[in-house]
């Protein structure tokens, strides 16, 4: 098999009984229509909200990994997103302030933990911490590595998506979203 064909897999049938029908159905549809991917009628929202969430942050992942190169200690020794606010990591046992990429990595952690550990009666309460961390992510990357942001959006769509969710659900209000609107996210 060649590497184009690794991910070209169709899932048209979703069975809500086998979770990971969802996840696979997902990924389909993002690799097929990334702007316009609607949940089938056999899941419950909150299902489809728990799946966005883990593809988000297996994709926000490959935002953290390509920062690496310009994102380190020494060029963004705190985590900001704009020159006025600083943002500490609880990830600590007081929290503190640390550097953006460990901030960004500490973050993704905390999501992916949370979002393993769900179950439904709390996950847009969830959710919405998880998010809100998490847009400190973007934020960050945005005014700070602009051309690494504008290049992983322009591949994955994740921010577009991120945002999309967040709006969808109600995870975070209009005002905590500082990034200037894209095309993709109006």
């Amino acid at each position: 098999m060649r590497e184009e064909e690794c991910f070209t897999w169709s899932c048209t049938h979703v069975d809500d009984t086998l979770g990971h029908t969802t996840q696979l159905y997902l990924q389909s549809q993002l690799r097929q229509h990334p702007h316009s991917i609607l949940a089938p009628s056999t899941v419950d929202s909150s299902t489809w909200l728990y799946e966005h969430m883990r593809q988000l942050c297996t994709d926000i992942g490959f935002l953290v990994c390509q920062l690496r190169s310009s994102c380190t200690s020494t060029t963004c020794p705190v985590m900001r997103a704009n020159a006025s606010t600083y943002y500490c990591a609880g990830s600590h046992v007081h929290p503190r302030p640390c550097s953006a990429i460990a901030y960004s990595v500490h973050t993704l952690d905390f999501a992916v933990r949370q979002v393993c550990g769900m179950h439904d009666g709390a996950r847009v309460k969830h959710c919405q911490s998880i998010v809100r961390r998490l847009y400190r992510v973007f934020a960050h990357a945005y005014f700070h590595h602009r051309d690494v942001f504008e290049r992983v959006e322009s591949a994955t769509g994740v921010y577009a998506r991120f945002v999309n969710v967040a709006r969808k659900y109600e995870l975070a209000p209009e005002s905590q979203i500082i990034i200037p609107e894209l095309p993709t996210t109006c």
